[in-house]
């Protein structure tokens, strides 16, 4: 460094150096106001694209003055006091910022690609597919860049290198596979891989697990919340889906057939019982017309069973139309047909012969 500047510097090297850090900060600054509208006026058709600019424009504005500084401090003089600590407190939150700004952009991305594609239309399942895959991909890929950023971090410690290392070694894919999948975080992390990739479960399917019914509501890094019918949330690990099974009602759609039960005396009319059985059905918008029938499928000493199968769009289409028709069926029995209802016929314990007398009697 020769002329003018090099002669400030070596007059007065802290106040230089901070002149040219605080120009530095200014320049970055506006760069990044004048180069992020450009940018965003640019890729509005492109809504993808734009998310992720929206997404990265705040750890953006803090990634790019910390460069700007940490090339200020590489030009100052070595000799200057201190500023070997400040580089390298420079250099660690460049690092932060970076790590902010990779997961900025992947959760704009995830963002982005979640809004291409809405779930509030009839047939939701690719888009429920699209969601959860961007979603538990996206945290993973955040997971990595934070293990990442933190050993970066570490590794400008001369004392830590090896713990940064080793860190950054196992954010790797062959870490995770290999060394590291008997560890209860990474295991989530791999499962949260294996649900996003496979899918056996996405955002709004309807699930059975340990026995109680609910939506997925939330699909994490470690665990799914499932929101249960009576609105409790049941919080499962990833890896407990990957070892267990369980019911999915909406894997490839969401239709679902239902069943009524009726327990009725053997003298119903079961014509009659079917007629009306359809005249329910079909009065019921929950109903989508694929799938009715009345059958009698079991028969006790005492009552028959009978059953009514139909069908609906979804499963709560197909409760409502269960009940719907079981309180119908029910009415109707009771006000056509009362006699039909169980009952339980008990027989004279004694029969009487033709002389009025009881045989016990006689004999």
């Amino acid at each position: 460094m020769t002329g003018p500047l090099a002669e400030f510097f070596r007059q007065d090297p802290w106040t230089a150096t901070g002149l040219l850090a605080v120009a530095a900060v200014v320049a970055a600054l506006i760069v990044h106001w004048v180069v992020g509208a450009l940018l965003r006026r640019a890729t509005r058709g492109a809504p993808i694209v734009h998310q992720v600019l929206v997404g990265v424009e705040q750890p953006a504005g803090a990634a790019l003055p910390l460069i700007a500084l940490q090339a200020v401090w590489q030009l100052a003089p070595n000799d200057l006091p201190l500023i070997g600590n400040v580089r390298h407190f420079n250099g660690l939150l460049l690092i932060a910022a970076l790590t902010w700004l990779a997961s900025a952009a992947i959760r704009g991305l995830a963002d982005g690609v979640i809004a291409q594609h809405p779930v509030d239309v009839e047939d939701n399942i690719q888009a429920r597919r699209i969601h959860t895959q961007a979603r538990v991909l996206s945290r993973t890929a955040m997971v990595i860049v934070l293990i990442a950023g933190t050993a970066m971090a570490l590794m400008t410690f001369p004392g830590a290198r090896q713990v940064g290392a080793s860190l950054l070694a196992s954010a790797g894919v062959i870490g995770l596979v290999a060394g590291l999948a008997a560890r209860p975080v990474f295991s989530n992390l791999i499962a949260g891989l294996q649900l996003a990739l496979a899918q056996p479960i996405r955002l709004d399917d309807v699930l059975i697990v340990k026995g109680e019914w609910g939506r997925v509501e939330e699909i994490t890094g470690s665990y799914v919340v499932l929101r249960i019918w009576d609105e409790r949330r049941l919080i499962v690990p990833l890896q407990w889906f990957i070892e267990n099974p369980f019911e999915n009602w909406t894997r490839t759609n969401a239709h679902l057939l239902g069943t009524v039960f009726l327990n009725v005396d053997y003298a119903l009319p079961m014509e009659r019982l079917r007629a009306e059985a359809q005249r329910l059905v079909e009065q019921s918008a929950e109903w989508d017309r694929r799938v009715f029938a009345v059958q009698v499928t079991d028969a006790t000493e005492r009552t028959m069973q009978v059953r009514v199968l139909v069908s609906a769009a979804d499963s709560g289409k197909a409760f409502d139309l269960r009940c719907k028709v079981r309180e119908g069926l029910i009415a109707w029995i009771a006000r056509e047909h009362p006699d039909c209802l169980p009952q339980v016929r008990n027989a004279p314990a004694e029969a009487e012969s033709p002389g009025g007398t009881s045989r016990t009697a006689e004999a």
